[in-house]
């Protein structure tokens, strides 16, 4: 009985440590033929209103790698002038509603990042997890939020790496869902 008791409290961690999880966004998959990253696209659609999705990027070709012995998998979601940011928000920091003024993806490198969309989705990114934020022309509503709310979760400092191109506009399309 012992045994069994072992048993249902592991599975019960481990499925309290999948939902605790579940709105983050994963690692590369594990199909080494075919990578896959996941990813959340913060954008706004035709009323103004943004939202968070979760969303997948596969369109990956094999190139060589620069020491030319393996192939490595390589993908260009975006391309042209672009600024690489690195920015660490002190402990408890939170920002106020905003709109990205440019297109940009967000890596958290350490510390837990939260991103709420007007219409209420929130997800929390931990380090490696990716987030593009494309929430521009979105129009303020009635308890005047206008484009998202971002901020750190619990004490920890957050630092992010940010690439931001320069005449990138957002162009949500439907993405491809994991």
């Amino acid at each position: 009985m012992p045994h069994c008791l072992r048993l249902i409290t592991t599975l019960g961690t481990l499925l309290s440590c999948a939902l605790t999880h579940s709105a983050s966004a994963t690692p590369v998959s594990d199909k080494p033929n075919f990578p896959t990253l996941i990813y959340w696209d913060n954008w706004t659609d035709k009323q103004g209103v943004s939202h968070l999705t979760k969303c997948k990027l596969s369109a990956f070709r094999q190139t060589p790698s620069i020491a030319g012995e393996d192939k490595v998998w390589a993908g260009t979601e975006h391309t042209g002038m672009a600024t690489v940011i690195t920015k660490v928000q002190p402990p408890k920091w939170k920002g106020g509603w905003s709109e990205t003024r440019q297109v940009q993806w967000v890596v958290p490198l350490s510390g837990t990042y939260f991103v709420q969309a007007m219409d209420g989705t929130s997800v929390e990114l931990n380090a490696g997890d990716m987030l593009l934020s494309e929430d521009q022309n979105s129009v303020r509503d009635h308890a005047g939020h206008v484009g998202h709310l971002s901020g750190n979760v619990g004490d920890d400092a957050v630092a992010l790496m940010i690439t931001q191109f320069a005449n990138a506009r957002a162009s949500h399309i439907q993405c491809d869902r994991p």
